[in-house]
């Protein structure tokens, strides 16, 4: 939608005449920066973490997996908080204010939780699985539940704020380069990361000396995630302020009374199409992280990789997947269509894990890399996909609690694919002796995921959700639903 033909209501509010500009590419790149912190943080808790807990300290994959995904287990927050920034503005504006405090948390946490997990794997070496290690995997747990909030009350908001700034002519665009920016984060964390982790070539077994671990890791997890701080308040500034349409849009902002979660909740619940979406988002992210929990130490029990190459193992998957975006964005989605392209990437993906369990099967570390590299351009063709779809399965007059919802089923379904895939891998490691075949029943169940993906968005009809989106919006703005 042009600026120009934005809707004219009429009432007293100034800001419903305003002329606001087009969001043009500088801008674009400069949201796109606060993904790259993300992408950065989730390599740090699922690569970094979760590599020196079972690799280097020898804490079981199960719990290991179960704290980590304890950040996605509180997702059902996601609703709460979008719905809070569609309604009540915080320091000023609708979602800037949640975005800088959320991400001011979450980039502290992550150092917390850092030491937790030298105190975890000092209790397990001196006194093994005893009542005090048990608490601190506990307090772990739920120092990554806080982690999770944190990061729920800023990513939310920061992804509806990508609706609020954006048109339908420019919104694929938007898609793509602050998508793009994400696996951007990845790769420079990767990179930066492998650099500071540097470890001697003859360490590549079980280190087991936490002093020299903490030495090594505790400048990262103060350096990082500091950068990442920066880059969060680099994104956002002026935008909101700038370039935000919500309150032109939206027939009931400023009348909070109107849009309490309840309400919301029935907007949201308003089209079968709704549940079909969400559970497809659901066995989607699943399929494509459930490999997360169990990637790099794939690398240091089959390959024999130190955590420096196993982190650098990101990189492949991140600059695949910043290919996929913006290939899909600029020549496959225009010729193919959303769900199209979304179907294409799924069938990608499973030639791509039949790579990755190749490569176990022959040991070839350059298979390895390049059936990761593969599977990051999957996941590129999926992203933009999945997040076109997403977008216009959302009602722009309750875009929060939308988005809350979107991001809700990627989240627990994150939180289950590091859950299962650590469970998985401990089951795989009881039954059989040779440690490919236990990874390979993962990365199996992966490639299962991704026809049950397929199944489902089939049924996907995006114009029966958007026609059920405006009768039950219509009805709010005329207060019959609480008759």
């Amino acid at each position: 939608m042009a600026t120009s033909d934005i809707p004219d209501f009429c009432d007293s509010r100034p800001d419903r005449h305003k002329p606001l500009p087009k969001l043009n590419l500088f801008t674009m790149f400069r949201l796109g920066l606060f993904q790259m912190g993300l992408g950065i943080m989730s390599l740090l808790t699922l690569g970094v973490l979760n590599r020196i807990l079972i690799a280097e300290l020898q804490v079981l994959p199960l719990i290991v997996a179960g704290a980590i995904a304890m950040h996605q287990f509180v997702s059902p927050t996601r609703i709460w908080f979008g719905q809070m920034s569609d309604a009540k503005k915080l320091l000023g504006y609708h979602r800037t204010g949640y975005v800088w405090i959320g991400a001011a948390l979450f980039t502290s946490i992550s150092f917390v939780a850092l030491q937790a997990v030298w105190q975890l794997g000092s209790s397990l070496q001196t006194t093994g699985w005893s009542f005090v290690t048990y608490s601190w995997a506990v307090l772990l747990a739920i120092i990554f539940a806080i982690y999770g909030l944190a990061l729920s009350a800023s990513s939310t908001p920061f992804a509806a704020l990508l609706v609020d700034v954006s048109d339908e002519d420019n919104r694929s665009q938007l898609i793509g380069v602050v998508w793009s920016m994400l696996m951007v984060g990845i790769v420079v964390g990767a990179i930066i990361s492998s650099r500071l982790l540097t470890t001697d070539p003859s360490q590549t077994a079980a280190i087991g000396n936490i002093a020299q671990l903490k030495a090594t890791v505790d400048p990262v997890f103060i350096i990082m995630p500091a950068l990442v701080f920066g880059l969060c308040l680099l994104a956002t500034i002026g935008v909101e302020k700038k370039y935000s349409r919500y309150s032109s849009r939206s027939t009931v902002v400023e009348r909070e009374d109107q849009i309490t979660l309840g309400r919301a909740l029935k907007i949201l619940t308003a089209s079968r199409q709704t549940g079909l979406f969400f559970s497809f988002l659901l066995v989607l992210t699943l399929s494509l992280f459930v490999q997360d929990a169990v990637i790099e130490p794939y690398g240091g029990e089959v390959f024999g990789m130190s955590i420096s190459e196993t982190t650098k193992l990101n990189a492949y998957f991140g600059m695949g997947t910043l290919f996929g975006i913006a290939l899909t964005g600029f020549l496959v989605l225009p010729r193919l269509g959303k769900q199209r392209t979304t179907k294409l990437g799924c069938i990608f993906a499973i030639f791509c894990v039949g790579l990755i369990i190749l490569a176990g099967a022959t040991a070839s570390q350059s298979l390895l890399k390049s059936g990761l590299l593969f599977f990051g351009l999957a996941s590129g063709v999926l992203t933009a996909g999945a997040t076109s779809l997403m977008l216009d399965l959302t009602a722009t007059e309750t875009a929060g609690t939308f988005i809350g919802a979107w991001g809700l089923a990627q989240s627990m379904s994150r939180a289950l694919a590091t859950v299962i895939g650590g469970a998985v891998l401990n089951v795989g490691k009881g039954t059989f002796n040779v440690p490919v075949l236990a990874y390979g029943t993962v990365f199996a169940l992966q490639a299962l995921g991704f026809i049950l993906a397929i199944a489902l968005l089939g049924r996907v009809n995006i114009k029966e959700f958007q026609d059920n989106a405006k009768v039950a919006i219509a009805t709010i703005v005329q207060g019959d639903l609480d008759s």
